[in-house]
């Protein structure tokens, strides 16, 4: 008898999931524990299994395409069983869509079946970050022709949180590109087509198997014809030859004025790199005094210019810009916030710090003191590190904080796991190291998702007292300012201090007033007496 498979929930907080590959076809045999798909959930992209033997008999999420939990997977049975009546909401109605809605998918995967040429593989945009809505080619690897083998870099593509290298899971020919460089379409959109050289695919563009996405495509296409042209006009040579340059490189030269027309690649296939632009040394043109003597020797109407005239500029948003935009409004304006403040003396933090990077091959930044300080005081008041659900509050049993990090493009927070399990000189190594990812864009999702409670610090700034929006679905932020020495009351008398102001954001509907309180009185013994955080 046939059996139904669902999308499975793969993580806590899994709502939905993306089919990343099937690692199996329509009418192939199956044994138990063969892997029938790599399925991309709010975590990490996983392998799923099958727990049946028998066939293949239908598949209900195509690659690419995103589901939520508990929607029809795949149905596996005994070769030729009739599923009619499970495809048309038989045994399992929770899986299944209403019946005219399922007639209708049903219909559209036999199309899709139809539509497609043997050997053929429609790529869509991919979901590479837990939060990625839409992505933008930022350059293509492969032009239209080229052939492809499994594991090739096909393109970059900028999403919410990083530019990050797409590779092709198949072999064959690069047929069809359906999102320019330079273009920002949603997930799921056809990115590519992939398969034997010569092969017709004028139906798969033309609105067959990805219609709507075809359309969409198009849609994108019209919209950005000027950004298009920019594009193309910034990566074409004087000779009309395209420049390969990474995206970082691209953005440097940009910065700096340089003409990627007169730099030299070292990369791959002369590709320009991020060292190519730093070691570039612009040539002086011979011509300029020619030039110069003209100018003089002929007369010259300079054009009248009011003063204070108006202009302005319009700068396309990065992904990474629209998602701090989302995630931040949405926090605002869903989680009622409150603020606490306190100061706290830093004199024995100053002269422990000092002593600590005496020793041999150590560094310890006053904001690793923070951090491991907060750990501790998390694990004595577990309501801090919580989240909200409409109908749950979740007590997180581990400790992973966040740490907010300034980027060129906005703000990223990469994670500690387990924080509260490492040492204030782990907790420097590990933070270096994901800052110098943070600003080469090299973090992986992984790396920026699970956090339970976050750290903003503005301190280096000179920045002595702000606030921060909570980065959802963290119950609080800890802001911190800038050490700053003053007059202080210590014994009844009035000697020189080093203070510091640190504010915590709290989210009502989790942490009470009182809860927060308490969290800050615990985080300043911590602070102000360094030695009880060395065990």
């Amino acid at each position: 008898m046939a059996t139904v498979i669902n999308m499975p929930r793969l993580s806590d907080t899994m709502e939905e999931g993306v089919v990343a590959k099937w690692l199996v076809k329509k009418g192939d045999k199956i044994s138990e524990g063969d892997i029938l798909a790599e399925i991309e959930t709010d975590k990490a992209t996983m392998e799923f299994e099958s727990f049946y033997d028998g066939t293949l008999l239908h598949i209900g999420i195509e690659e690419g395409e995103t589901a939520p939990v508990d929607k029809l997977l795949a149905i596996i049975g005994e070769e030729g069983e009739d599923i009619s009546g499970l495809l048309n909401g038989g045994s399992s109605p929770s899986a299944q869509p209403a019946k005219e809605e399922q007639k209708e998918e049903v219909t559209s995967v036999a199309a899709t079946a139809n539509t497609i040429p043997e050997g053929v593989e429609v790529i869509t945009m991919p979901r590479l970050s837990d939060t990625m809505e839409e992505g933008t080619v930022a350059t293509w690897l492969k032009k239209v022709g080229d052939t492809v083998e499994e594991g090739d870099i096909l393109a970059e593509i900028e999403t919410d949180k990083a530019t990050m290298e797409f590779e092709s899971f198949y072999s064959g020919t690069l047929l069809h590109i359906g999102i320019e460089e330079g273009q920002t379409a949603p997930v799921d959109v056809l990115l590519a087509i992939i398969g034997p050289a010569g092969t017709d695919i004028s139906s798969i563009k033309d609105g067959g198997a990805v219609a709507s996405s075809t359309d969409v495509t198009a849609t994108i296409k019209e919209e950005n014809k000027e950004v298009a042209a920019v594009t193309v006009t910034a990566d074409t040579a004087n000779s009309g030859g395209r420049i390969f340059a990474s995206p970082l490189a691209k953005k440097i030269a940009a910065d700096k004025n340089i003409d990627l027309s007169q730099v030299k690649g070292t990369g791959e296939n002369g590709r320009i790199t991020k060292k190519d632009i730093e070691s570039y040394t612009p040539a002086i043109a011979k011509s300029e005094p020619a030039k110069t003597k003209e100018v003089v020797s002929t007369p010259a109407i300079q054009t009248f210019t009011p003063a204070g005239e108006e202009s302005i500029e319009e700068v396309k948003n990065s992904q990474m810009r629209k998602a701090i935009a989302r995630s931040l409004s949405s926090s605002k304006f869903t989680a009622p916030h409150y603020y606490l403040t306190i100061e706290v003396g830093m004199d024995n933090a100053i002269s422990s710090r000092k002593i600590i990077n005496e020793l041999p091959d150590t560094k310890v930044s006053f904001n690793d003191m923070v951090v491991k300080a907060c750990a501790m005081a998390l694990r004595r008041h577990p309501q801090v590190n919580t989240s909200w659900k409409d109908d749950v509050t979740v007590y997180n049993k581990h400790i992973s904080i966040g740490v907010a990090v300034a980027v060129p493009d906005g703000l990223v927070v990469p994670v500690l796991p387990f924080t509260d399990h490492m040492n204030i000189m782990e907790i420097d190594t590990k933070v270096r190291d994901l800052a110098v990812k943070a600003r080469d864009k090299k973090l992986t999702p992984q790396e920026m998702s699970g956090s339970t409670f976050t750290v903003s610090n503005l301190g280096m700034f000179g920045i002595q007292e702000f606030t921060s929006i909570i980065n959802q679905p963290n119950s609080a932020i800890l802001s911190v300012g800038a050490i700053v020495e003053k007059p202080v009351v210590k014994e009844g008398k009035v000697v020189v201090g080093n203070t510091m102001k640190v504010t915590l954001a709290c989210d009502h509907r989790t942490v009470d007033g009182a809860t927060g309180a308490q969290f800050l009185q615990t985080l300043k013994q911590y602070l102000e007496n360094p030695v009880t955080m060395l065990a």
